[in-house]
């Protein structure tokens, strides 16, 4: 038993230090691997597999909004990037260049792609021509590089994946639809299949993306109390457009500028999911992104028939369309479970000599290890019922999680004593003044997250100087 308890024992408690518990469950549960390339990972096949089923999913419902797929080049010549010159400045820090081509020094510098604004930029100031070409809703799967100085896998790395969506569109009122549209997309997906619950609302002035008209984002909040933007959906206006000069006929045949949106989702969610979900036993995955859905696990597998019944059950479950496994290696059924469990694996069914005769398998939840008798007749229907129970738990464990950790503070000194003593978010009014937002940051860490949609007045007065208040806003510190 000592082998088999100790893949567990290797997890450091998330009580005792959440970000070394973090680093545990990555490593552990095989997600990634460190590399000779300061600030970058190399993401194993259990991480990929998940990043596929995000590709998959969002893709399907990016399409059904009428986006197609392109790929844009990695590198963006130093003059083009210089053209917009709020966006520059926004990426100035983070931005790694190309100086020479083989051995030969480059007559103008490349920078490796942070985003790719620029790129489309150019891209739609030769494709738009007349109103006819529009809307262009274009995005593209890729990777980007930004130089963070402080890395941790998936988080922040220096080069991580996602996609990002640029579209272009004949009035302001389309980009603004567009930019809504996108976040809901995305609010949705969240819910719906990594469920996390999140916060819809727009950034401030403040904490918007660099050269935007305004930024859109969820919020969700992590185990340990703090915050993680989960997607940003951004409007460019026309700002864009008049810096590269992309412009159209309209039907009076008069020129107009488009108006133009982005919005992106990366690889830090499979950090979320990690970070939403998972116990002091590692990875705990709702079904619906799990790449591995149920594993069969043979008891006493050397007797006649058990290996034989575990094929029988694993093509049934594959017929019914769960992403089915059968572990029949050597190890013992105790690491067998406990690996299981590591890994995140929603449902583990155990079939063994006893439970054939009866007809039967035992099928473990991973999220509350509920020991469930189902008869093999009934397996497929049951798992899947299961399956779904697990998913809407999960996501309901998680907004009771999320609640219990929202604060309401009315005043500075219960603001800071909260944030102090209790992680989660804060509500709490504002002025309006980045003043108040930079106060804050200052004395306590805690940054703006976002002004949701649903607004409530808590107060007359700002959080911070008292004066007339404008808005609610969601404060937290933040990954």
């Amino acid at each position: 038993m000592a082998k088999d308890k100790k893949l567990v024992e290797a997890i450091t408690s998330m009580e005792e230090d959440f970000a070394q518990w973090y680093t545990d469950v990555v490593k552990k549960a095989d997600l990634i691997d460190y590399t000779s390339v300061k600030g970058c990972m190399v993401i194993k096949p259990a991480g990929y597999a998940i990043w596929e089923n995000i590709q998959h999913e969002l893709d399907r419902r990016f399409k059904e909004t009428g986006v197609e797929n392109v790929y844009l080049p990695m590198f963006i010549p130093e003059s083009l990037l210089q053209k917009e010159k709020d966006h520059v400045e926004g990426f100035a820090p983070e931005v790694a260049w190309v100086t020479h081509g083989g051995l030969e020094p480059l007559q103008e510098r490349l920078c490796v792609r942070p985003t790719s604004e620029t790129l489309f930029c150019d891209l739609y100031s030769r494709e738009v021509q007349s109103h006819r070409d529009l809307p262009k809703l274009y995005n593209q799967w890729c990777s980007v590089v930004r130089w963070e100085k402080t890395t941790r896998p998936f988080l922040r790395s220096r080069e991580f994946l996602w996609q990002e969506g640029h579209t272009a569109h004949a009035t302001a009122e389309e980009a603004e639809e567009r930019t809504i549209q996108m976040l809901n997309v995305y609010a949705d997906f969240c819910e719906e299949v990594l469920a996390i619950p999140v916060i819809k609302g727009r950034k401030t002035d403040k904490e918007k993306f660099a050269g935007a008209e305004a930024t859109y984002t969820i919020e969700s909040l992590m185990h340990d109390g703090k915050a993680l933007q989960s997607g940003t959906s951004h409007n460019f206006g026309d700002g864009f457009a008049k810096a590269f000069g992309i412009q159209y006929t309209d039907k009076e045949n008069k020129l107009q500028y488009v108006h133009q949106t982005s919005w992106g989702m990366t690889t830090r969610m499979i950090g979320a999911i990690i970070m939403v979900h998972g116990d002091n036993s590692g990875l705990k995955l709702p079904p619906r992104i799990a790449p591995v859905q149920a594993v069969i696990i043979p008891i006493q597998q050397r007797k006649e028939g058990v290996l034989e019944k575990a094929a029988e059950l694993n093509a049934v479950l594959k017929a019914a369309g769960i992403r089915v496994k059968t572990d029949d290696t050597d190890k013992s059924p105790g690491f067998k479970f406990a690996e299981q469990e590591m890994r995140g694996i929603p449902v583990r069914i155990e079939c063994g000599p006893k439970d054939i005769e009866a007809n039967q398998a035992v099928v473990v939840r991973r999220d509350t290890r509920e020991k469930i008798t189902v008869s093999l007749d009934e397996l497929a229907e049951k798992v899947q019922e299961i399956l779904d129970s697990i998913q809407h738990d999960m996501l309901e464990s998680a907004r009771a999680h999320r609640d219990a950790h929202t604060y309401v503070a009315h005043n500075y000194e219960e603001f800071v004593q909260t944030i102090n003593e209790k992680p989660g978010f804060i509500k709490a009014m504002w002025c309006g003044c980045q003043e108040c937002e930079d106060k804050i940051k200052e004395d306590t860490a805690a940054t703006s997250r976002c002004i949701p949609f649903e607004q409530e007045q808590l107060s007359d007065t700002c959080v911070c100087c008292g004066k007339p208040a404008k808005k609610m806003v969601y404060w937290g510190r933040a990954y």
